[in-house]
């Protein structure tokens, strides 16, 4: 059973967490996944550890102590795993069910495949109901590049990269440096920067994860976060030489009022994106497939 699952290994950071943690730990635990290997790291502000030790013998790891902060958490909690696949979920999220044997199907099938992120990032509410499936049109480097993918207080259309459902080899971790860039809340976005630069993030149209929306939670101060996103992607444009293109898309979006154009513009101005889907959602054991397409945001 286990060559078919490969190793994932999740890390879950926290920092009085002690509310809402228990709610994360069994959306991994009670996925049953038989090749999981479980890290927490807790900052120690409040009584999580009592949490911690009622699954301690289902935590491959876990400690409760002081800390530099989460990113630096989840680089300690990568330095010690040994899986052949990455995962982070912050003590507020919570993974969808089954959606471990999704992702390690995908993988396993497709041995190339460095990284892959859903297309239809969930959200939940305070109090833990599933609220909302969102749909992103795909992923392209040169997407990424030219800022779709870095929402601004202003802009009406962008999209996340949702780190809540996205996966990556140990391998690419470490071409990417084996560490989270060092900022203090963009530390996700600057991650996928690093990942670029060696390949291409794939879409797969199902549901894996959601982010759970919390008064008060880091995620709240959108100015900081796109000032630290902005300066990554500001670094990577450099090293690749590449600017922006936004006015291409401020035309495709006006041209889209034209029906009969729709087709003729996304092949012209649309981003080129990879997605994993299923033909046959009701035909048991039904293989995957990948399709190429282009999209516009």
């Amino acid at each position: 059973m286990l060559d078919s699952h490969p190793k994932i290994s999740i890390v879950t950071p926290c920092y009085k967490a002690e509310h809402l943690i228990e709610g994360t730990i069994k959306s991994i635990l009670d996925q049953g996944y038989p090749n999981l290997e479980y890290i927490v790291l807790d900052g120690a502000g409040d009584d999580t550890a009592s949490i911690l030790r009622k699954y301690e013998n289902k935590i491959h790891y876990w400690r409760s102590r002081p800390d530099e902060g989460q990113y630096k958490a989840i680089t300690e909690g990568f330095s010690i795993a040994t899986g052949e696949i990455f995962f982070w979920l912050n003590a507020d999220d919570m993974l969808l069910p089954k959606s471990l044997f999704v992702v390690a199907e995908v993988f396993a099938k497709n041995p190339s495949l460095q990284w892959l992120s859903t297309l239809k990032p969930g959200a939940w509410d305070a109090d833990g109901h599933l609220a909302s499936i969102d749909r992103i049109p795909g992923f392209s480097k040169e997407a990424f590049l030219d800022g779709v993918f870095l929402k601004s207080e202003g802009k009406k259309k962008a999209h996340w990269i949702q780190q809540e459902s996205t996966f990556f080899t140990s391998a690419l971790w470490k071409k990417a440096g084996g560490k989270i860039p060092d900022y203090s809340l963009a530390g996700d976005f600057s991650l996928w920067c690093e990942f670029y630069r060696h390949a291409e993030l794939i879409g797969i149209d199902y549901p894996i994860a959601g982010f759970r929306h919390i008064e008060g939670q880091r995620s709240g101060d959108l100015k900081k976060y796109i000032e630290e996103a902005s300066h990554a992607l500001n670094l990577l444009r450099e090293d690749f030489n590449f600017k922006p293109k936004n006015n291409r898309i401020t035309k495709a979006l006006r041209d889209l009022e034209c029906a009969e154009k729709i087709p003729k513009i996304v092949k012209k101005l649309g981003y080129p994106a990879k997605k994993f889907y299923k033909p046959n959602i009701s035909k048991p054991k039904s293989e995957w497939a990948m399709s190429d397409y282009r999209f516009i945001p």
